[in-house]
């Protein structure tokens, strides 16, 4: 597994810090999961924003 540093304010990570400690998960896997719910609603999103783009296609061509 590749290994990555990023930069936060100390109150963020004292925040994810908390949430991970609370749900007796590491903080790499709560970031993990974090990552993968943002990358999943984006494909969500874009998805529908290219269904609407569609349906608005088809109504001009109709």
């Amino acid at each position: 597994m590749a290994r990555v540093l990023i930069s936060m304010p100390e109150e963020f990570l004292n925040m994810i810090d908390n949430v991970a400690d609370d749900e007796n998960r590491s903080r790499s896997e709560l970031i993990r999961e974090a990552l993968r719910t943002y990358i999943y609603k984006q494909k969500v999103r874009q998805s529908a924003t290219a269904s609407r783009n569609a349906e608005m296609l088809e109504s001009l061509l109709e």
